[in-house]
């Protein structure tokens, strides 16, 4: 129960509350919820900027939000908001209006980073998704339908979920996305989704539905990307040409591994390092240089710059028999 304080009846006429006074009742007024999401609001709105998309061809294109990550101008944004352009200009609330230059993208995390002239940006403070727990309050700022500074709140609905992302021809899931039932809109894509501290833990990035919104995490292997599009302007990742999914292990298999799942190859991706190196269809992928692997995830997070042409150890389950195959991973192109 919220105690608001009475104003005493002395018998007179009722007099305007001054302005100190009225913000006093008001204070008492905010529960916990609403002064958990003002003051996170407060401390994210200055950082967000709407984002105009200018053409290749000329003229304005889409729209959608970014959010300043670094003091000297750099900000984030998703990779489908400034796809197919190089430039446009970013808004802030406070009325400044910064030209703006794709410094990289990276559509399979559908994440992106631009940069303005402006040195004197008010920076957002990131958080780690990893420590989000299902039930938390977020909070969403970003610019849905043209409306600049718009704030949502709701919860954590789900952690863990993935998402199909797409570049050309190659196609990855975003692991660890966010879901939320804040409400959002186009427009919000690319603005921040933050906890009630007010630390980015989230970059919004598709309605899915009604009540129904998900965010691309800010965790430690986002911020890599991130690093990555400031220093090169792409990410670097290796590619074997393996599609499968999880599939249970063979009794005997299971038992010499201590795990009961592992990756069944259900495509070889032609040219590509899994076929040259003998994989078949139908194996299972136990191991990738002494490393687990008990789906798509795990195999993705293996496959980083680092490993791009070293011979590396691809273990696997062949009709219930364990083989070692030797398999020197490429760089993905697109």
């Amino acid at each position: 129960m919220v105690a608001l304080r009475e104003v005493p009846d002395d018998g007179t006429s009722a007099s305007p509350l001054d302005d100190a006074e009225t913000l006093a009742i008001e204070d008492e007024a905010l529960d916990a919820y609403s002064s958990a999401v003002s003051t996170a609001a407060a401390r994210i709105i200055p950082s967000v900027a709407s984002l105009r998309i200018e053409r290749r061809s000329g003229g304005w294109g889409g729209a959608g939000s970014g959010v300043a990550f670094t003091p000297d101008g750099y900000l984030v944004t998703n990779a489908h908001v400034v796809a197919g352009t190089e430039r446009g200009t970013a808004t802030f609330v406070d009325g400044d209006e910064l030209a703006f230059e794709v410094v990289g993208r990276d559509p399979l995390s559908d994440l992106a980073v631009v940069r303005t002239p402006g040195g004197d940006l008010t920076a957002a403070p990131f958080g780690d998704a990893a420590r989000l727990r299902v039930g938390q309050l977020v909070v969403a700022v970003g610019n849905p339908l043209g409306f600049a500074g718009t704030v949502t709140a709701g919860v954590v609905s789900a952690l863990g979920r993935s998402m199909a992302a797409r570049d050309g021809q190659a196609s990855r899931l975003v692991e660890n996305v966010i879901q939320t039932d804040a409400a959002l809109n186009p427009g919000n894509s690319g603005g921040a989704l933050a906890d009630v501290r007010g630390r980015v833990v989230g970059i919004n990035t598709a309605v899915a539905g009604i009540g129904l919104g998900l965010a691309v995490p800010i965790d430690a292997a986002t911020r890599r990307i991130l690093d990555a599009l400031i220093v090169d302007g792409r990410v670097r990742r290796a590619f074997l040409g393996i599609v499968g999914g999880t599939r249970p292990l063979a009794e005997a298999a299971a038992a010499r591994i201590g795990r009961s799942r592992g990756l069944e190859v259900v495509q070889l991706l032609e040219p590509g390092p899994a076929a040259a190196a003998g994989l078949r269809v139908g194996d299972i992928v136990v191991e990738l240089d002494g490393q687990a692997i008990e789906g798509v995830g795990d195999l993705q997070r293996q496959l980083v710059g680092d490993v791009i042409g070293r011979r590396l150890e691809l273990r696997i389950d062949r009709g219930g028999e364990l083989h070692s195959v030797a398999v020197s991973p490429v760089e993905l192109r697109d």
